[in-house]
């Protein structure tokens, strides 16, 4: 049977335009999606209403209400229109990378029988614990949660082992494997410039690099607190940070206090300075214990830069020896760092770059297109009315785009 063409809406939440890994990795997939010759269309919250054609396909942006305290995450709070929004979709596949505020839509799908998938971004037990909740208190919320979760969705995807075992522990048995990946072209060692190095390192012997939303589930106050450990230890660090969020002034205050060589750039919107950076960069940090990838993390080592990452996080598992865990603490941070570094150079850039090599976009769009049972569609020509060959650029520059329902603001 020739495969058919599937329109796979994808909803989220927690998305701001200064998102990193989730955003890189919605719009990769969208691309690959595209690529096969499916139709897909992204959901996400916004201050205003808006449908439009992109690279990565459709997105359609609802109105949603900010969370407080959370450096502008968003939500797609408004059930009925969303319910309404479905419906108008018709989806073939719904894919869902929020297992908390969108659960009901897993409810939705098994009623209009649409098959549907929820994508596990971050562990629920670790998200909690970084919040404070007690580790017994986080891993009995975690169960619930993951245990109704695996109920209401078709099958639940996560992208590492780190990330099953959560899901694994309450006796799921609908959930597949799907790694993400990284652009190996646009992130290449062939990137490190010793002028971009020097312009960021100030003088310093070594330069760290911190590419992270600045908010508590990712820790950046371990970078700052390991930078402090090396220095008093005699090394000439130096640090840059790139990315944004509700810590960024409490951070800047404590690098002042504390007089620490750190540059924060806030958000850097295009991925090719990013690439620039973590092209440049001696080593990247990657202290948030509850990553079940690690994006950015991955995306240094392809250009070639080796990471430090918590030893509680998936990024073990990602890095391979490419890379060092360390226990969440300053000191612990600072032996990694040191360790790495006593590598000869060469070494561990080519070590980092290969491991890399593992994870194309490629192979992780092939890896969800499977999750869904969604083969790539052969490409047909486009054809007129009069059913003559249509050449040149689709509406909006995506294949098979068309004008769509619009979304009021």
């Amino acid at each position: 049977m020739t495969p058919r063409r599937l329109r796979i809406v994808r909803l989220t939440n927690f998305v701001t335009p200064s998102s990193g890994g989730l955003s890189t990795a919605l719009d990769e997939l969208g691309r690959g999606y595209l690529a096969a010759g499916h139709e897909p269309v992204l959901v996400v919250p916004g201050d205003t209403g808006s449908d439009r054609h992109t690279p990565q396909g459709r997105v359609i942006t609802l109105p949603g209400p900010a969370l407080p305290g959370t450096g502008g995450y968003r939500v797609l709070a408004d059930r009925g229109r969303l319910r309404e929004l479905l419906e108008e979709l018709a989806p073939d596949r719904l894919e869902v990378s929020d297992r908390t505020t969108l659960r009901w839509t897993g409810e939705w799908a098994r009623r209009a029988r649409v098959p549907a998938v929820m994508v596990s971004h971050e562990t629920a037990e670790g998200v909690l614990r970084t919040w404070g909740v007690p580790a017994a208190a986080a891993a009995r919320t975690a169960d619930r949660l993951n245990r109704r979760s695996a109920w209401a969705y078709a099958r639940v995807v996560c992208t590492t082992e780190w990330a099953e075992r959560e899901f694994l522990r309450v006796g799921a048995r609908n959930v597949v494997r799907a790694p993400l990946g990284v652009d190996l072209l646009r992130c290449r060692p062939g990137r490190r410039s010793t002028a971009t190095r020097s312009r960021y390192a100030g003088g310093a012997d070594v330069l760290l690099l911190l590419c992270s939303r600045l908010s508590v589930e990712k820790r950046p106050g371990t970078a700052l607190d390991a930078l402090a450990e090396l220095r008093a230890r005699g090394v000439r660090a130096a640090l840059v940070v790139a990315g944004d969020g509700p810590l960024r002034g409490a951070l800047e205050r404590r690098a002042r206090a504390r007089s620490l060589p750190v540059r924060f750039l806030g958000h850097v919107p295009d991925r090719e300075t990013v690439a620039d950076l973590q092209a440049a960069a001696d080593l990247c940090l990657a202290p948030g214990p509850a990553e079940s990838f690690g994006l950015a993390a991955l995306e240094a080592l392809a250009c070639g830069t080796p990471v430090v990452a918590s030893a509680a996080s998936a990024l073990s598992e990602v890095m391979g020896d490419a890379g060092a865990a360390a226990l969440d603490t300053p000191a612990a941070f600072a032996d990694a760092v040191t360790d790495l570094l006593r590598r000869p150079e060469a070494q561990r850039r080519a070590a980092a770059r290969a491991r890399a090599g593992l994870f194309g976009w490629d192979r992780a769009v092939a890896a969800f297109l499977s999750a869904h049972d969604a083969a790539p569609v052969p490409e047909t020509p486009r054809r007129d009315m009069t059913g003559v060959p249509v050449t040149g650029t689709p509406v909006d520059g995506v294949p098979g785009a068309g004008a769509g329902p619009g979304v009021a603001a």
